[in-house]
């Protein structure tokens, strides 16, 4: 199949699809006219890609490590010894960066709550779309707001 085929049968664009070449997780066939030339297996190589996107990894750490993986199913299943030591390191990376976010978020949080009410209510139209902004003291975030989504 061609490249459009491929796009239209993953829902990633021709763009996206060429850079995964560019960074060698795709490898198609090429016709003598130059033009790309899929098969079923890259459709299934793009879904792997995609998933693996989806879990946090970057594309240099995805192109390393998608040799080393299955699909079981709904699943990506390890199949390199190594690989499994290499999704560790990168789920602790992860961990790491989601604990450096949420003190990030406490200290605004800690900032924005310390507003003189004066200065707060000067804001409230840019906190709806948030919901009802707290009262001084309430914490912000996900803990103290109740009813709003």
């Amino acid at each position: 199949m061609r490249i459009g085929a491929l796009s239209r049968r993953t829902g990633v664009s021709q763009r996206l699809l060429r850079y995964y070449e560019e960074q060698g997780m795709l490898r198609p066939v090429r016709r003598p006219s130059g033009y790309r030339e899929y098969s079923e297996q890259d459709v299934a190589t793009v879904r792997r890609i995609r998933s693996l996107l989806t879990a946090g990894l970057n594309t240099a750490t995805i192109a390393s490590v998608l040799p080393c993986v299955r699909d079981d199913g709904e699943r990506l299943v390890p199949t390199c010894s190594d690989l499994v030591a290499h999704l560790w390191r990168e789920r602790d990376r992860i961990s790491h960066a989601i604990e450096e976010l949420r003190a990030s978020r406490a200290m605004l949080d800690a900032v924005i709550v310390a507003a003189p009410p004066e200065v707060a209510r000067t804001v409230t139209g840019l906190v709806a779309t948030e919901g009802v902004p707290p009262s001084p003291g309430e914490p912000i975030g996900d803990a103290g707001r109740t009813g709003s989504s």
